[in-house]
């Protein structure tokens, strides 16, 4: 009688604890159980069920094959077997299970499974021949079309038939999720934002527990893990399709906001997307981590398709050519399966650049040539569907012609880039105009063409003439633009004797500077800074040392708030070169300007203990000495050699 008492109260507390979906602690209950009575068919049966929702599919396997082994009748324990080993992703072991189920009433059920299996091993064809064995008026049967139809790039179809689940299931995360995914490979972010925005405000209003936006507002939370309502809420999925969105259109703080608004979770549970967006998206701030992550995740089973191809581009990007040579020669088998020919041609471009520049200028050449064949072809099919008013398909074609756009441009500057090296501005000049007719309107070309006509001296009044629609286009927001752009357009209308236009401009941005004290008073900007440092670098180029280094010093005042690495890096160029001129007796510095400088340097040595003098490169094999990398050591040694220098002309 008592047994059967305590028996029945450790029932009840099991059954109360999958309740309340604690299933660690009725796992830890049922495995004492399973100790003292093995392959006991209900409590395997629970420890199984308790395994897999929290998210142990290992552990469920094993439980469901012994249950299997027990009851080799009950259909049921097969397709939870099945589940489970495909959600190890030992997908051919889960077919092999599936298909030994006869039960008519779970046929429908295990179809949907094994085309999610087959989907999975991305074999369209099977997964859709299980899909025309579903029940037509089943839901999952229009979602997982959608599906396939998503996978073959048909994103038009596939949002359809996403489209008519809503319909028929009302909200669904997962199908409102698709139909963002899908407005997202078509290029409609206004659509794909709205679908994901309306799963966040379902997550805020339904799941109060996850702490979204918790992270973002600097509240300390702990993790969330990754629970079934995490799953079942579609929040990280939308967070990081949303930072996606938003890194494209290079709003990047909102990229970032938007995966530090995810529901919180600890390094080690993070899924491989959400890790592979944290290291893209904040690589300029933490390059080092962003490697080590995407290192991490070509190492393991499963990653983004599109892991490898960054990792390579970031290589390039960063200047570690012969790592993007080994990962390359190492991982034959993902740069067949990840790498368009058109990104593996490029990037082999650009590795023999670095040993055989002419090489390397006839593959690109060449895969310029095959690109630009293909953007006449498409220009002349757009024309065409448009004298047939084929509306549809000129959509379609100019939206062919704006990704093929997307892959010339950087073959087209990774060619200029060739001659941009030599310093022979004149044939960087040339390639870009014989690019003009396809060009024209890209910001990228248009701002680099600017820079080749300003480094050719005489050439400042077309600079102008492409600085200018840049600078004029950001009017509202000057500090949107780059601190070199402003910098050189004023350079250019000095040197072409415009000087109110520069000063006009210099007092615009100083104008913006002035209110961000107001909207931002920790963040610091340097655009003010950085064109008195190019303008006084101009004057010391052209040997004006005196009113050269007295306008670099008087840019970086106040030094707290404008002394940073890259101020640090032009100061110290015009710094050595005037010691240097100083050195061969080829100038002389009045007292008062020498003096001036002694203060100067004083000051960037007070301010500068705790600014970087150098950046360091995240996979340097030599770190630089921390102490040695302040503005305060190298302000200190500059310093030094004037003292040195003034007592030898002394």
């Amino acid at each position: 009688m008592d047994y059967d008492s305590a028996n029945t109260d450790m029932t009840s507390k099991v059954y109360s604890l999958i309740r309340d979906k604690k299933y660690q602690q009725a796992i830890n209950v049922l495995s004492y159980q399973n100790q003292s009575q093995p392959r006991c068919r209900p409590t395997l049966s629970l420890l199984a069920y308790c395994y897999y929702y929290s998210q142990d599919f290992t552990q469920a396997a094993d439980c469901y094959e012994q249950l299997v082994q027990i009851a080799p009748e009950v259909d049921d324990y097969k397709f939870s077997y099945g589940q489970s080993l495909y959600k190890c992703a030992l997908h051919d072991e889960a077919l092999r299970v599936l298909n030994q189920i006869e039960q008519p009433s779970l046929l429908n059920n295990v179809r949907k499974l094994q085309a999610a299996i087959c989907y999975a091993k991305e074999d369209v064809k099977a997964s859709q021949s299980y899909i025309d064995q579903c029940n037509d008026d089943d839901p999952d049967t229009v979602i997982n079309t959608g599906c396939v139809l998503y996978k073959e790039g048909k994103f038009d179809e596939a949002l359809k038939y996403f489209t008519k689940a809503q319909q028929l299931t009302g909200y669904n995360s997962k199908v409102w999720y698709n139909i963002a995914l899908c407005h997202y490979e078509l290029k409609q972010y206004a659509q794909a934002v709205q679908h994901l925005g309306a799963i966040v405000e379902k997550g805020i209003k339904d799941y109060p527990e996850l702490s979204i936006g918790m992270q973002t507002e600097g509240i300390d939370i702990t993790s969330v893990g990754n629970t079934n309502t995490l799953q079942e809420s579609t929040l990280v999925e939308a967070f990081n399709l949303r930072a996606a969105i938003e890194f494209l259109l290079k709003n990047y703080a909102a990229a970032r906001e938007a995966l530090t608004d995810m529901p919180p979770r600890n390094v080690s549970e993070l899924d491989p997307i959400t890790l592979h967006n944290l290291a893209i998206m904040n690589m300029d701030e933490d390059p080092s981590g962003g490697f080590a992550k995407l290192t991490f995740l070509i190492g393991g089973e499963s990653f983004p398709p599109e892991t490898f191809v960054n990792l390579c581009l970031l290589y390039l990007k960063y200047e570690y050519y012969d790592f993007a040579a080994d990962l390359l020669a190492e991982n034959t088998d993902m740069t067949f399966k990840y790498m368009e020919p058109y990104i593996y041609d490029f990037i082999e471009a650009k590795i023999v650049q670095q040993t055989a520049p002419e090489a390397a200028f006839k593959k690109f050449d060449d895969l310029a040539g095959t690109l630009i064949e293909q953007l006449r072809r498409l220009v002349k099919e757009v024309q065409e569907n448009r004298r047939s008013q084929k509306d549809e398909q000129v959509k379609k074609k100019v939206q062919e012609y704006d990704t093929t756009l997307e892959k010339y441009v950087p073959v087209l500057m990774a060619q200029a880039n060739i001659y941009w090296l030599q310093e022979n501005y004149n044939a960087v000049e040339k390639i870009f105009r014989k690019s003009v007719e396809f060009c024209n309107d890209n910001e990228i070309w248009k701002l680099n063409v600017a820079h080749v006509l300003f480094m050719q001296d005489n050439k400042y009044r077309e600079a102008i003439g492409f600085y200018e629609p840049i600078v004029k286009k950001h009017e509202d927001n000057l500090l949107s633009v780059s601190p070199i752009v402003l910098a050189n357009l004023c350079v250019s209308h000095i040197m072409t004797s415009q000087n109110e236009e520069a000063e006009e401009l210099m007092r615009k941005i100083e104008r913006e500077e002035d209110k961000l004290p107001f909207e931002t008073p920790e963040k610091k900007v340097f655009h003010l800074c950085i064109v008195n440092l190019v303008i006084g670098t101009l004057y010391c180029a052209k040997n004006n040392f005196e009113f050269g280094i007295s306008r670099v010093m008087k840019s970086l005042e106040p030094y707290q708030k404008k002394l940073g690495t890259d101020t640090w890096f032009y100061t110290k160029r015009c710094f050595l070169s005037l010691f240097e001129n100083m050195a061969r007796h080829s100038v002389v510095i009045r007292d008062q300007v020498l003096m001036e400088m002694l203060h100067f340097l004083s000051h960037c040595e007070s301010w500068g203990r705790d600014v970087k003098a150098n950046f360091v490169s995240p996979l340097t094999n030599k770190p630089i000495h921390g102490g040695k990398n302040t503005v305060a050591y190298e302000a200190r040694y500059l310093k030094t050699l004037l003292l040195d220098l003034l007592k030898l002309d002394g």
